[in-house]
């Protein structure tokens, strides 16, 4: 994973593309969110926000 991120940021800085930062970061949030809350009492009203 740090090969890959290492990688993405070395992108974002030779192509000057970064809007795609935000972007990634939030998909990675609401990855991790979906994630931890799946097992949980939470997780009907995580879905209904969805």
């Amino acid at each position: 994973m740090g090969e890959f991120l290492k990688q993405f940021w070395q992108f974002l800085r030779v192509r000057k593309k970064w809007w795609l930062g935000p972007i990634f970061g939030m998909l990675l949030l609401l990855g991790v969110l979906l994630v931890l809350t799946s097992g949980s009492a939470v997780a009907p009203f995580i879905y209904t926000l969805f």
